[in-house]
């Protein structure tokens, strides 16, 4: 009996693709047509968290987006201005009294170590979107926490409608004065 190594790669390879096919395609008909469906609250976040500005100058957008959120304590992480994308991130601590006296009390009461947030990283991605005279700004501010032992406790999308709101107010300032050149 002689050995074809090409024979036995296409043999394995029809193998598993006769175990992986009826896998896929005994999924594809489960995916339930309200999943793929915007909710309310979805639609909801989409208006808070984008503003339209009547310019056709998306630089200038970037820009002043860009210096806002240096304003606010964060550091470009990333750009791409033919994209239109900016991130940016800021670590602050994320312990909190209450969870400090949790962790002593479990401590005293069961001789046990409790996990508390030790760590955060807040994210924000601004994305603008040109279409006719104007410009759709979009921003999203997300947070991640790590715990004490250097797990992810928490992976949130932040959806305070006053930071929001402070964010393009501060951001339609800073067009205006820099529109007119104040």
């Amino acid at each position: 009996m002689t050995h074809n190594p090409v024979l036995n790669t296409v043999s394995a390879h029809t193998l598993l693709l006769g175990m992986i096919v009826p896998v896929v395609t005994g999924c594809a008909g489960r995916i339930p047509r309200a999943a793929l469906a915007m909710n309310p609250q979805t639609l909801e976040f989409r208006e808070r968290s984008t503003r339209r500005f009547e310019t056709t100058d998306e630089s200038r957008i970037l820009a002043a987006s860009a210096a806002l959120l240096q304003d606010l304590g964060f550091a470009i992480d990333d750009s791409e201005t033919e994209l239109g994308l900016i991130v940016a991130s800021k670590e602050r601590s994320a312990v909190e009294g209450g969870q400090v006296a949790a962790k002593i009390a479990y401590a005293v009461l069961f001789q046990a170590d409790l996990p508390i947030d030790a760590q955060q990283k807040l994210r924000a991605s601004v994305v603008t979107r040109p279409k006719g005279g104007e410009i759709a700004v979009r921003v999203t501010f997300q947070r991640i926490v790590w715990n004490d032992r250097g797990q992810v406790s928490k992976l949130e999308l932040l959806d305070d409608p006053g930071m929001y709101q402070e964010f393009f107010d501060k951001l339609s300032k800073s067009v205006f004065l820099e529109a007119h050149k104040i």
